[in-house]
């Protein structure tokens, strides 16, 4: 494995009304936190949205799935590819899969659990039964067990993993040889301001009512809380190359995962508020000693300020700066690569010079990413 290298993202974003990731009543999820009551967002719910947003702009071949239907899906794999009818491929799929020892859900051809693999993955699976396809169908249980039991099965499911098994890694209890470390960390989004639960009241006409009738054909409530929220997530690179095998691309998933993590929306209740923002700030530092969480700038919950701190989002990414720059002051571990790019106007004169000093100069979005990638692959960035 390389030398440790952590890759800490921190953002700020402001979304509106909205009801990104319910509870178990149906209300937007909170947390108290430095004693008042914060908007939280799961990290679940942020990663679910990062991996679709991947999956609109990496091939789907290059990706992984999670599902219990692993064995459906090598099952049509195999007769896709061998042209035997569905009950043989069956049979050959769940031959190839018994050696795994993975547990059996309460449906059948069903897994207890989500398996997360990649597509690549089970095509090679497939491709080892592919020239002997029909030679394996005609044994017996026992001698096709034994024949199949010889098969790399389990070395397919452990190389080349797809960039998101990569980097959000895999846990599979019952055979810890298939787990993959995760290179990722996101922590819940929590509101840099104290936050209060509102309700809409709506109604639904019925559009097919009687003149003579009255009245709403439907009524309900929904939760909602608006928030400026502080985002962290921590990419362990060297955990990502020896996840993938090579530099290269493990450089090139860091710039995947940081464009989906900054322009990915959890799409909970999203047609009754469409909710789509981008963020006010995201900043990028590299470090090599270990990851940072910069919450405790929102310890204190941010107000309102005046001037040129006018606004929750201003205000807190002044916060933020200045928790970094407090951060290097004491215990002098300074990143070896820091970036940023805001949506401030000049007037917030102060912050802007706050955030060059804890982050260094301001970028576009896509510059943040080149400057990185070079860095990352040994080279200077701008």
């Amino acid at each position: 494995m390389t030398s440790r290298k952590y890759i800490d993202v921190h953002i700020i974003q402001t979304v509106p009304p909205a009801n990104l990731n319910r509870d178990d009543q149906g209300n937007p999820k909170e947390a108290h936190f430095g004693g008042t009551r914060r908007s939280r967002v799961s990290s679940q719910a942020w990663k679910r949205a990062t991996r679709l947003h991947f999956a609109e702009r990496v091939p789907q071949q290059d990706l992984g799935t999670r599902t219990k239907r692993v064995a459906g899906k090598l099952t049509e794999r195999i007769a896709d590819t061998t042209g035997l009818d569905s009950a043989t491929a069956a049979r050959l799929s769940g031959a190839l899969l018994a050696p795994l020892g993975i547990t059996a859900g309460k449906k059948e051809g069903d897994t207890a659990y989500l398996f997360f693999y990649g597509r690549r993955q089970l095509d090679a699976v497939a491709a080892l039964v592919q020239d002997r396809a029909a030679e394996l169908a005609a044994l017996d249980d026992a001698d096709l067990a034994a024949e199949v039991k010889q098969l790399p099965v389990r070395e397919a499911f452990r190389a080349g993993h797809p960039i998101d098994v990569a980097l959000f890694g895999r846990m599979v209890a019952d055979i810890p040889a298939l787990n993959v470390d995760a290179a990722v960390q996101v922590a819940h989004a929590l509101s840099t301001h104290t936050t209060e639960l509102e309700f809409d009241y709506y109604t639904a006409v019925d559009d097919e009512n009687e003149k003579e009738e009255t009245g709403a054909g439907m009524i309900g409530t929904i939760g909602f809380n608006s928030a400026t929220l502080y985002r962290y997530a921590t990419i362990g690179l060297h955990q990502l190359v020896d996840n993938l095998s090579d530099e290269k691309s493990a450089a090139e998933a860091v710039t995947q995962f940081l464009t989906s993590f900054a322009r990915a929306m959890p799409t909970g209740y999203q047609n009754s508020f469409a909710h789509h923002t981008l963020p006010r700030l995201v900043a990028v530092t590299v470090r090599t000693d270990q990851p940072v969480n910069l919450i405790s700038a929102f310890e204190e919950p941010v107000t309102p300020g005046t001037g040129t701190h006018a606004g929750i989002a201003p205000a807190s990414i002044s916060r933020l700066a200045h928790e970094q720059l407090t951060a290097f002051r004491a215990w002098g571990d300074a990143p070896s690569f820091t970036a940023h790019c805001h949506t401030l106007s000049p007037e917030h004169g102060g912050t802007l010079d706050a955030l060059e000093q804890a982050f260094g100069a301001a970028r576009p979005f896509d510059a943040l990413l080149a400057d990185l990638n070079t860095h990352l692959t040994g080279g200077e960035a701008r």
